[in-house]
Order: structure tokens, then C-alpha cells, then sequence
């Protein structure tokens, strides 16, 4: 909370351990600046080293995205079109996605941008919709995600997310339960890209970033990682992510299943 000297927390299945950290953003689709060649260890060219943990990003990695109809219902409570939706949407996301802003406060900023005054259950609904559109896992990734625990393999969820899509996941992702780490924004107080969100999931872990890699849909996250010794790969499709994994002679390869495919929570 803004003047709290509380430190935040990292999430360790059912214990928590302290760190420390300051702030970012999360804009809804922008891919920020791309790392450098010798920055990226996995790019088609290059072996992974031996590794103990994976680290997943949520949004667009172990949830499909939104659909068009998804965005453009709740551009129509708004009364504005998609596009300007999302960047509505945007604008306000890092300080709700870090804790800094609550539920009312964060929809009814986006509605005042957007020059509506929204009543309470209109406001009501575009939060509802919005823990709904992103709720849609991925029945390939989680699938693969479970397996690597299984194997053995260290795994952990690190996500900006607001508190509303926090309680709807950890109340109704059973998969969730089972990862060794899950750090979240507004639990953290932290946001991707900075750097000590990174290192609160790795205490989370109880591993070095070298024994790491990182998947995230977002190339300026994947930088910031990188540059504390994570290993990342740009997530971009299944498929994509697939063939590099097998390029890069990681142990547990992901199934040839079918992708995109909602997993029912």
C-alpha cells in the first residue's frame, strides 16, 4: 500500500518468505524491446544447461487470450470501440495489477477516461467479465506443466494479477496447488519487469536464476529476467514453443496435443 513499510511476501505453496522491491508496468499487448542475441540462450541455436525449475508467466502462456467477443462486451458497457477499450484497459493496469488500486477505483478510472459515469453494477460486471476472459486456461500447457512436476522438475507461476483474478485462480485452478512457487503482483506488491519479483520467485524456488528458464508472452519481461542470469524463451504459440524445446535438447518435451483448447476450471 502506498506509504506501507511492510515488506512483501513471496508465495511458497503454503508458507511465505519476505522480499523486497519497487514498481512497473503491464501494458495490455506490448511486446517492449527485444533482448539482444546474447541475452537469449534458447533461439534455435543454442543448448539449454541443466536445469531445476521452470518459471511460467499466466496471461497468454497458461491462458488463451481474450477473444474478440470477450473484448467487445465490455467495450459496450463502456460505450467505446475495442480498440480504445484496450487502451483504456491499459492504462491503469500496472497500479492494478501491483495492488496499488482497487477494484472500484481502477474500473471507475477507466470508465471516467472513457467520459462515462458508470453505475455500481455496470462497474460490477466489467470486473467480472474481465476474471472471466482471462480464466480460459490453456489444456496444452497446463498439461505440460503438470508433468514436469511430476518429473520431478521445480515449477512456478509468476504473474502480474490483480486481486480478484488471484482469489478466482487459487479458488478454482487445481494445478495451481501444485507448483512449488507462485508469485503474484498484488500479493508481492511487485510488478514484472522489475528485477526483485524475479528474485522473489526464485527464493520461492530455492534456486539459482542459471538453473531457470523462464516462459513469458512479453519480450521486455523475458529482458529483465535475462539480465539477472535467467534462461527465457519467448512464448508465442505452442507449437513455436515445442520445436525450440526440442532444439534446445530440453528433457521433457512438450506433447504433440491439440493447442488452444480451454481447459474447464
Amino acid at each position: 500500500m502506498p506509504g506501507s513499510q511492510v515488506a512483501p511476501l513471496c508465495v511458497l505453496k503454503s508458507r511465505a518468505i519476505s522480499c523486497g522491491g519497487l514498481r512497473a508496468r503491464h501494458p495490455f499487448g506490448d511486446a517492449g524491446a527485444a533482448p539482444t542475441e546474447d541475452q537469449m540462450p534458447v533461439n534455435g541455436h543454442k543448448k539449454l544447461p541443466h536445469l531445476k525449475a521452470v518459471i511460467f508467466d499466466y496471461g497468454n502462456v497458461l491462458c488463451l487470450p481474450p477473444t474478440p467477443e470477450d473484448i467487445e462486451g465490455s467495450a459496450r458497457i463502456l460505450g467505446v470501440p475495442p480498440d480504445l477499450f484496450r487502451a483504456l484497459w491499459s492504462r491503469y493496469r500496472d497500479r492494478y495489477d501491483r495492488g496499488d488500486l482497487s477494484r472500484e477505483l481502477y474500473w471507475k478510472q477507466v470508465a471516467e477516461d472513457a467520459g462515462k459515469s458508470l453505475e455500481s453494477r455496470q462497474l460490477q460486471d466489467l470486473a467480472d467479465r474481465d476474471v472471466i476472459m482471462w480464466s480460459r486456461t490453456d489444456s496444452a500447457m497446463v498439461a505440460w506443466l503438470e508433468e514436469l512436476s511430476a518429473s520431478g522438475m521445480k515449477t512456478a507461476v509468476l504473474s502480474n494479477m490483480h486481486a480478484d483474478m488471484i482469489r478466482h485462480a487459487r479458488d478454482n485452478f487445481a494445478w495451481l496447488k501444485r507448483v512449488d512457487s507462485a508469485t503474484f503482483s498484488a500479493e508481492v506488491r511487485l510488478i514484472k519487469p522489475e528485477p526483485a519479483i524475479y528474485e522473489c520467485c526464485l527464493r520461492g524456488l530455492g534456486v539459482a536464476p542459471s538453473e531457470t528458464l523462464f516462459i513469458d508472452d512479453r519480450e521486455i519481461n523475458l529482458a529483465a529476467a535475462q539480465a539477472i542470469g535467467i534462461h527465457g524463451i519467448h512464448f508465442r504459440s505452442v507449437a513455436e514453443l515445442r520445436s525450440q524445446l526440442e532444439t534446445a535438447g530440453f528433457p521433457t518435451p512438450l506433447p504433440n496435443t491439440a493447442t488452444g483448447t480451454a481447459l474447464a476450471t
